[in-house]
């Protein structure tokens, strides 16, 4: 497991950048297995998911070293968590939607196969290694996770909401867009009609015939869906809300560098009256998370309090729980009449800074969020397929 800290982040930034170029566009889809041979990829996932690092300071490390041209592989794969990201702020129904299917799935009879399949005892030799992989780590090869979920979905013929469920409860890096977009994608309802079908020789070829597995399903049909609305706008306003005199500081999973956040917006606090990292309570999904993510994720916030300090240089106080009766009371301890906090995507952060601002409401305290401006300049482009995104990322890296 990654060591859950900003330091290890840097780290593990430092050891990959010179890897980033022509040698990462060369054997990025190869899965050969743990150990040395996961040098072909940057390990950096887990750090950009909770924002120990920011998308700007990998991206800028890796150009500092290598031209665009060189690094084009690795910046896109990038922007791919960021155009995730942006497409579903737009089209918040779809997690909306993802949650409830999960939630009456988990709640009533599960179909056949589902515990076999998450136990790891398909009778598929490579399925059954990558749960275990899975379960044992948080991680799998990008590569991989598209052909787990093509068997998932065409081969054992499970719900993709399941193993969309599945992965993200024992994902590392699992956040809400990335995840459940990409297993809509291979499932053919992310781009209409288009599906992502695993084969054999594909599968025995990158991972160098450690795997080959036979009878899989040798056609994939898209599934099928009631529409969406139309797209949601996106906000306009980087800092949304008024900031008062005392204005405290919140941070949460989804953003947990506090620093370069707040230099995006020089004066807007002033000095930090007090801070605080608020706990995750393991709502990925219904069945909570697994060990691993429940470690890396509240070490991570341990790590962001210790680095986070108010004006007279207190660390961040770790909330016991993300209930607003707790955010209230520390709130209140601290006589604050603002509480400001990183814009959160659309997500169970969201979903629970929702009920936040009620609440401070009604003790007269506002609620201010900052998005970072890499999310204000990438997420317009996101509102249709990622292949005309692409094409916007020279000039998004230029302007970034």
């Amino acid at each position: 497991m990654p060591i859950p800290t900003r330091a290890a982040g840097l780290d593990a930034l430092d050891d990959f950048v010179p890897r980033a170029g022509r040698a990462y566009a060369r054997d990025r889809n190869l899965d050969l297995g743990l150990g040395p041979s996961r040098s072909n990829v940057s390990g950096l996932s887990p750090y950009l998911r909770h924002r120990l690092l920011t998308e700007q300071e990998v991206v800028g490390a890796v150009l500092d070293e290598h031209t665009l041209g060189a690094a084009e592989k690795f910046v896109q794969e990038v922007f791919w968590r960021t155009y995730w990201k942006g497409w579903l702020e737009q089209n918040p129904e779809v997690w909306r939607r993802y949650r409830l299917e999960v939630l009456d799935l988990l709640a009533g009879e599960l179909p056949a196969g589902y515990e076999a399949a998450v136990a790891g005892r398909t009778g598929i030799d490579a399925m059954d290694a990558w749960v275990r992989e899975l379960v044992d780590t948080g991680y799998l090869h990008n590569h991989t996770r598209m052909w787990f979920a093509s068997i998932w979905v065409f081969t054992l013929g499970l719900p993709w909401q399941l193993g969309a469920d599945f992965f993200y409860r024992h994902l590392l890096d699992g956040d809400a867009a990335s995840n459940t977009l990409s297993w809509r994608w291979v499932a053919g309802l992310q781009t209409k009609g288009k599906t992502y079908l695993a084969t054999a020789s594909n599968i025995s070829r990158f991972t160098d015939g450690r795997f080959s597995p036979s009878s899989l399903a040798t056609t994939a049909r898209a599934l099928d869906e009631e529409p969406f609305p139309s797209r949601t706008p996106l906000e306009p306003d980087d800092v949304a809300g008024v900031v008062g005199d005392r204005a405290g500081l919140l941070l949460h999973e989804e953003d947990l560098e506090a620093t370069s956040l707040l230099a995006e917006q020089p004066g807007l606090l002033g000095d930090v009256a007090a801070a605080a990292v608020a706990a995750d309570p393991g709502d990925r999904s219904p069945a909570g998370v697994s060990d691993a993510v429940a470690y890396f994720t509240s070490a991570s916030l341990e790590d962001a309090a210790e680095r986070t300090r108010d004006a007279s240089g207190r660390a961040a106080q770790v909330l016991t729980d993300a209930e607003p009766d707790s955010v209230v009371s520390w709130v209140l301890a601290e006589g604050l009449d603002t509480v400001v906090v990183p814009y959160a995507p659309i997500g169970p952060v969201h979903e629970r800074l929702a009920t936040l601002r009620p609440a401070l409401a009604s003790e007269g305290i506002a609620f201010v969020t900052v998005r970072r401006r890499w999310d204000s300049v990438a997420w317009p482009h996101a509102s249709r397929g990622f292949f005309p995104f692409r094409e916007k990322i020279p000039a998004l890296v230029r302007q970034l």
